[in-house]
């Protein structure tokens, strides 16, 4: 599901977002697999891969399942170049943000997002279990759950996500209203048939 071209790089977050850029990286459709701990490659050629291979087991489940809730968001934009995602963004209200393939080696995912100044992307940085915004020590062990912090955060550095089929499905609108209504650790004890109860677990965040 990730994938990756030969183009214009992320901007990374440190005290200035746009005062670095990530790397060109090569063209890959999907992260690789969990093969055991990671062993030393010296002497050997380094393999043909945007990514390294995962040291967990956990650590593979965590992307699996993050990949997994992109499919099914909406505002996940894949192989988006950050030129590209500039360019959607700049006409939209402040706070708008969408999520896309980082270009930058060894990191998964990249925020772009419209603030006062223009658009400018963020990359999500993903270390032992845990989701991070690149010059933030806050993280969080899902993805979504970032997203959520920042999107209620006082400061609304993250306001509406930017999505690609604008009119959201009815059911969607009404899970998500459920979710906000219960809160997600609830969603087992509505009385609800069990298959609308996995409906509302499949995507049981407020976005």
């Amino acid at each position: 599901m990730v994938a990756h071209s030969k183009v214009a790089a992320d901007n990374a977050v440190a005290a200035d977002p746009r005062c670095r850029l990530d790397p060109p990286a090569r063209d890959h459709s999907r992260p690789r697999g969990y093969h055991g701990p990671a062993r030393s490659n010296t002497g050997q050629a380094q393999s043909d891969t945007h990514f390294r291979t995962f040291r967990s087991q956990a650590d593979f489940s965590s992307i699996t399942r993050a990949s997994a809730l992109l499919d099914a968001c909406g505002f996940y934009w894949g192989p988006l170049t950050v030129s590209a995602a500039h360019e959607k963004l700049k006409s939209e209200p402040e706070g708008t943000f969408l999520i896309r393939d980082s270009r930058q080696k060894n990191c998964f995912f990249a925020i772009s997002v419209k603030t006062a100044t223009g658009p400018t992307s963020i990359r999500i940085n993903f270390q032992a279990g845990r989701f991070s915004l690149d010059g933030s020590k806050e993280s969080f062990d899902c993805l979504f759950k970032l997203l959520e912090h920042y999107i209620s955060s006082p400061r609304k550095v993250l306001v509406t996500p930017l999505r690609k089929v604008r009119l959201r499905p009815l059911q969607e609108l009404c899970r998500k209203s459920i979710v906000a209504t219960f809160g997600r650790e609830n969603l087992n004890h509505i009385p609800l048939n069990p298959v609308l109860k996995d409906y509302l677990k499949s995507f049981p965040f407020q976005i």
